[in-house]
Formats: C-alpha cells, sequence, structure tokens
C-alpha cells in the first residue's frame, strides 16, 4: 500500500467514523462483524490510529513491536469478556486511550519500550473487552477474531503510514493534530 493510499485511507476512516460509546447494530456475522466494529466508534478508531502514529517516533524496538502490543491486548482482552470475566472501568479505559495517545503525539513523547509497550498493551486490552463483550449473538468467534483483528492492524498500520509521512512535515502539525485527538478523547470522556 502507498502512502498516499495510506494516508487517503485513514483521512476517509476518520470522517465517516460515528461516535461509539459501545456501538453495537453492524450486520450480523462474525467476520464482518468483527472487521466493521473497530471502524464503526470514533473511540476505536482513533485510539488504533493514533497509536500507530505515535509509534513511528519511538524506538526501533518499540516501533516494530507495537502491532504485536496491539493486537495481544485485543485478544487478550476479547478473551476476558469471551471467559465471562469482568473489566470495570473498560470503558474508561478506551476514552483514556484516545486522549493520552494525542496527548503522547502533541508532545512528541518518546517512551523506554517497557512503559510504551506496557501502556499500548493495557489500552488494547480495554478495546479488546469492548470487542469481545459486544460480539452478536450466533457470531462464530474464530471469524469474528479474525475480523476485528484484520481491522485492528489496518487502522493500525494506517495510522504508522500517517505517522511516518509526518515525519517530514513541520513538528507544529504533528503536534496539532496530536492536540486534536486529545481535545477528541477529552471530548469522549466528557460525553
Amino acid at each position: 500500500m502507498t502512502r498516499l493510499t495510506q494516508t487517503l485511507l485513514t483521512a476517509g476512516l476518520l470522517l465517516t467514523a460515528t461516535t461509539a460509546a459501545a456501538h453495537p447494530g453492524h450486520a450480523e456475522g462474525g467476520f464482518t462483524s468483527g472487521l466493521l466494529h473497530p471502524m464503526l466508534g470514533l473511540d476505536h478508531l482513533l485510539a488504533m490510529a493514533a497509536i500507530g502514529f505515535w509509534s513511528v517516533r519511538q524506538s526501533t524496538v518499540l516501533k516494530n513491536a507495537t502491532p504485536a502490543f496491539v493486537i495481544g491486548g485485543m485478544i487478550l482482552g476479547a478473551t476476558l469478556a469471551w471467559g465471562g470475566l469482568s473489566l470495570p472501568g473498560a470503558e474508561t479505559g478506551i476514552t483514556v486511550s484516545v486522549l493520552l495517545a494525542g496527548i503522547l503525539i502533541a508532545t512528541l513523547a518518546k517512551l523506554p519500550t517497557a512503559i510504551g509497550g506496557t501502556l499500548v498493551g493495557a489500552f488494547m486490552v480495554c478495546h479488546g473487552f469492548a470487542h469481545g463483550a459486544e460480539m452478536p449473538a450466533g457470531a462464530g468467534l474464530v471469524s469474528y477474531l479474525a475480523g476485528f483483528s484484520i481491522a485492528t492492524l489496518g487502522i493500525t498500520f494506517a495510522g504508522r503510514g500517517l505517522g511516518t509521512l509526518m515525519l517530514r512535515a513541520d513538528n507544529r502539525v504533528t503536534r496539532a493534530l496530536g492536540g486534536t485527538v486529545a481535545v477528541a478523547g477529552a471530548y469522549l470522556a466528557a460525553a
């Protein structure tokens, strides 16, 4: 995928996303539901894209490991939900992930790998828990998991593509973009 295509895909997804605070109502069917779930909620979409965007300025180890932290956290969170466990504060964790990801981008923050990886993994556990808890009745677990895993990685890599392009831009543009994401996170937290 070219960088221009990634950028346009990211912009299109951001423009068509709707607000979500547990957003059921996508098409029945495991794979399709799983694929659409991360894309139909502004909270999920912004967090995953922002984490991908932020990761390009991190150490090589953290940058390369971020997709594994993202998908690992998502699967762990979904497994907790499917196992009938409770995760108090999952929705708060989701909105805080958007807010904090925006702040990390706006401040051009670089975190040690252990801290950054733990933070990404913890946020994605919250997102994965929501995805798992909102799996439609009758959806196949494996197909639903495959759908949201593909969507999650696609959004994360689209964010990375945009972040890579922004490495050549003035840092003020990146900071403004991060500030916009943080404001969206604050709005979602207040809503």
